[in-house]
């Protein structure tokens, strides 16, 4: 069963189960198979550095972000299924979907937010996780100092809703915990 949380003070909500434990084996298995990983350069500050993470991009169209370009390229059969899944529940659509695998704890993710021009003025990110729980950060934009953590578990869906890439930033740190490895597909509308 589908547990819906709120996040409070944020346009956040936690769907906590949204793939059973033994369904999120079998998708971690396929999309391991299926996914082309890359480990890609980026700029981050003037500088470029190996992105701490495997990834891969599949859309409708290119996307852009840290300086590095993906082209569009059509998703494989499991993010597929994966994503009706996600558009018959939020009712949303989207065109596509940014994969990250994060091999151990050392791979992370820095402070940022998904703001590109092509998401629009107000995007909406449907993100899911398949493996490893990881520290889901948040800190707001103007109070750097007020931060919320969330525990994002295997099988779990997070919608960002509108406003929130505007007024937060999030990350996924490192940790010295010996941790299995993890892949959060972020699902997006590219104009």
């Amino acid at each position: 069963m589908i547990e819906k949380q709120k996040i409070p003070e944020t346009n956040i909500f936690l769907y906590r189960g949204f793939y059973s434990n033994q369904e999120t084996l079998e998708v971690m298995k396929e999309l391991k198979k299926e996914i082309e990983w890359k480990e890609v350069k980026i700029k981050l500050f003037g500088k470029e550095y190996l992105s701490p993470r495997l990834s891969a991009w599949y859309g409708e169209k290119s996307y852009k972000y840290s300086g590095y370009r993906w082209e569009q390229r059509p998703c494989p059969k499991s993010i597929i299924r994966i994503k009706k899944n996600i558009e018959k529940l939020t009712l949303l659509k989207f065109n596509g979907v940014l994969a990250n695998l994060y091999r151990s704890g050392q791979d992370s993710m820095g402070w940022h937010s998904d703001d590109e021009k092509e998401l629009g003025s107000q995007p909406i990110i449907a993100s899911i996780v398949f493996g490893a729980t990881r520290r889901f950060l948040l800190r707001d934009k103007k109070i750097k100092n007020k931060k919320k953590e969330i525990k994002f578990e295997d099988g779990d869906l997070m919608l960002m809703g509108s406003g929130v890439q505007k007024c937060w930033e999030h990350s996924i740190p490192k940790t010295a915990k010996s941790v299995g490895e993890r892949i959060n597909l972020t699902f997006r509308l590219i104009y």
